[in-house]
């Protein structure tokens, strides 16, 4: 089946090819944005088939010296290797960057002059333009299993919200956790990754969703093989459902998350992330800023509460 682009309001783009399914947004001055979004659409026609060709080797841990050779392909392969490695090298494979990675492929090509801001919504895996004095106002779900799009009318409620500018560090946000449409080895609700870039902060999510975890026998696993029969994840358990937990048993695991994100903070893999299980937050603070009270206080470029984002995480 071909690849697919549908008009939205708002001057938005919906493209879908396969299981790739994303939205785009820009804006600025009609030709500019005209040429973007064509040249855009080029690449994205093509990607799923460059995938598809490196499949076999994407699905395999990532290890030095791995013999990819699309940009794609690599840049998954990058961003993955950089985040095992600042982590201790725990288990990964090039598909845990996938979506962040296609977004920030596509987001080049708005990187002009004349765009004033651009994202790609790859299923919540975002990639940013901001040309200079701009920013995007980003909401975050926080727990997918709640999240019924039939079931609103009009702008979606988020239930956080920050503001990324042209000045900050941050082009790239993802998600990941065991409710949303990937595996997860943890409990996280939701892990929330700003990063400097879409496929750094989609390896990022996983890592650190995957260490947001406890033993506890109201946690039940299954072999990811027999979840999916293809799964890159083979037969390693992961996380089909979550009884309510302990508020202690969720500290202890929003805990583990938080050591993770920092090590991946410290390497700059990660800029500033927010992690939710079982209605409990924390936030990993950019290092930039200063640590004033309680270490799990939100920064001041995060907010709690209801709201409308213009991209959502």
């Amino acid at each position: 089946m071909p690849a697919e682009r549908i008009p939205l309001d708002d001057g938005r783009w919906h493209w879908q090819h396969g299981p790739i399914d994303i939205v785009v947004q820009a804006e600025g001055d009609a030709p500019a944005l005209a040429e973007a979004h064509e040249a855009a659409w080029q690449r994205f026609a093509g990607i799923l088939d460059e995938l598809v060709g490196e499949l076999r080797l994407l699905r395999l841990p990532v290890a030095p010296r791995q013999a990819l050779n699309g940009p794609m392909a690599q840049r998954m392969w990058r961003a993955c290797a950089e985040a095992s490695s600042a982590v201790g090298s725990p288990f990964i494979t090039p598909m845990a960057a996938v979506a962040g990675s296609v977004a920030q492929e596509l987001i080049a090509f708005y990187q002009r002059p004349g765009i004033r801001r651009a994202w790609i919504n790859n299923g919540g895996d975002i990639a940013l333009h901001l040309a200079p004095g701009e920013a995007a106002r980003v909401g975050v779900f926080a727990d997918l299993a709640r999240f019924d799009p039939l079931s609103h009318r009009g702008p979606l409620q988020t239930d956080g919200q920050f503001e990324v500018r042209a000045e900050s560090p941050v082009r790239g946000i993802a998600t990941s956790g065991w409710r949303g449409r990937s595996f997860s080895l943890g409990i996280a609700d939701s892990v929330t990754v700003l990063a400097a870039s879409a496929s750094q902060a989609d390896a990022a999510a996983t890592l650190i969703a995957n260490a947001v975890d406890v033993q506890d026998e109201g946690i039940r696993r299954l072999p990811a093989n027999e979840c999916k029969d293809d799964s890159d994840l083979g037969n390693i358990p992961v996380t089909v459902d979550v009884a309510p937990l302990a508020p202690t048993q969720v500290q202890h695991a929003l805990a583990a998350g938080v050591l993770q994100a920092r090590a991946l903070q410290r390497e700059g893999l990660a800029w500033a992330v927010a992690l939710v299980c079982q209605g409990q937050w924390r936030v990993v603070q950019p290092l930039s800023l200063p640590v004033q009270g309680d270490p799990a206080a939100l920064p001041p470029t995060f907010t709690q509460g209801h709201a409308v984002g213009s991209v959502f995480a």
